[in-house]
């Protein structure tokens, strides 16, 4: 469920007619609904209610402060894979001991920071992390509280590039070395293990390959625990898919009814690390159509959005809903492609899209573009990233503020050896 949709002709964000935002804000530019995005976190919230739990936002989806912000105050925890995204939310006032620390390359700069800013635990990746991690935090005079992630080698169903639980990934450790891991963890003094995450990929739209890795990790406590271990937490992490499309996937409620059951038996608390399913449907992206180009076998819309501003069909293949901000529009629909204005053929936002022809200087709006859209925006080809605005009922504010030309030479200098 979110918050966008048509009164009449136009396309509002809750209460907030977009095309005010458009023509104010200017495109491209992101659009995020807070009603839809902390009622995606209530709804995770209330479906786990039953049991001792901690749901922490991949803030990898979407790290905009005020995004962050307004999450830290409902109180949801945080996941974070670098020292940048700590920084972040330091910034946005979260609260430092509900953040879990993951992420297979942990420099020593990030793991000090963390270990300083008094988190709550690292997810452990490779044993030399473990390594790395008890010293630093013995040099620091503290005791990390880790787990460790296991590869549960089970198939998410999703695209590759985001499928994080086989065993030809990069992520996580073997779960038969699991025993080995805790026992050799022991000799660690300055770790305190407190239990084992698996995370098998993101945008998964069922139910099944949860409950398969959560069977996988029931049996493994059990034998961890006959070899006098303890362990306290259970982490899921996320993946929880979202509608682009026709996709079904589980609701909050649904995905708990099928999970609840195989975890309140575990005597652990569970920690989920849900980034899509939150902020995905949460935003769109604005977008002007500069012109229409017709070829001998195409139509294209060439709009001043690209792939350097959303990056997910060049990257993904990935779908992504196009509605006009005023609809009405008389025009049949056809094939066009959705293209911008960067010099790669690669750069499209819909390929092959049915959709009534819009107008020179008509305004679209990019559905489900509220997670890993902004975040995995660039420069490329020197263009300024879009600006970001969130709307909350009807009122609106830019959260940040469109970037400049002078913004992309900020750092850069022209060493004085080359001479005036």
């Amino acid at each position: 469920m979110d918050e966008f949709g048509y009164r009449g002709s136009r396309l509002f964000c809750e209460d907030v007619d977009l095309e005010t935002v458009a023509s104010g804000a200017g495109t491209p530019t992101y659009v995020y609904s807070l009603g839809t995005i902390l009622g995606h976190y209530r709804r995770l919230e209330k479906a786990f209610a039953g049991v001792d739990h901690l749901v922490c936002f991949s803030m990898k989806a979407n790290s905009n402060l005020a995004v962050l912000a307004a999450l830290a105050r409902e109180g949801c925890g945080f996941d974070i894979v670098s020292g940048g995204e700590l920084y972040r939310l330091k910034k946005a006032g979260a609260d430092m001991s509900k953040v879990i620390f993951a992420g297979v390359g942990k420099t020593s700069e990030e793991i000090g920071a963390a270990l300083k800013a008094g988190i709550s635990m690292f997810n452990i990746e490779s044993w030399p992390e473990a390594e790395r991690i008890n010293r630093l935090a013995g040099a620091m005079g503290r005791r990390a509280r880790v787990d460790f992630r296991l590869n549960p080698d089970v198939d998410a169903h999703t695209h590759a590039y985001i499928t994080t639980g086989k065993s030809e990934n990069k992520f996580g450790m073997p779960m038969a070395d699991a025993a080995r891991l805790f026992r050799g963890a022991g000799r660690l003094k300055n770790l305190q293990v407190t239990g084992i995450h698996l995370h098998i990929g993101s945008q998964i739209t069922q139910v099944k390959p949860y409950l398969e890795a959560v069977e996988k990790a029931g049996r493994l406590i059990a034998d961890l625990r006959r070899r006098g271990h303890a362990v306290s937490t259970l982490n899921l992490g996320g993946g929880l898919g979202i509608i682009y499309n026709r996709e079904a996937p589980a609701t909050a409620d649904q995905f708990a009814a099928a999970v609840l059951p195989r975890v309140k038996g575990l005597g652990v608390k569970l920690l989920l690390e849900p980034g899509r399913f939150i902020v995905g449907n949460g935003g769109v992206l604005l977008t002007k159509v500069l012109y229409l180009k017709r070829s001998r076998s195409k139509t294209f819309v060439i709009v001043d959005s690209a792939m350097n501003d959303l990056i997910r069909p060049s990257l993904y293949d990935a779908y992504h809903e196009i509605l006009p901000l005023r609809r009405g529009s008389r025009s049949p629909a056809r094939k066009v492609d959705v293209v911008g204005p960067v010099c790669e053929s690669g750069d499209f936002l819909a390929k092959g899209r049915r959709m009534p022809l819009p107008a020179q200087d008509q305004y679209l709006a990019l559905r489900s573009a509220g997670a890993y859209g902004f975040v995995m925006s660039s420069n490329y080809n020197s263009r300024p990233r879009a600006a970001e605005v969130l709307v909350h009922g009807g009122r609106w504010q830019v959260v940040r503020r469109r970037e400049r030309q002078q913004d992309l030479v900020l750092g850069e200098t022209i060493p004085a050896y080359l001479g005036k």
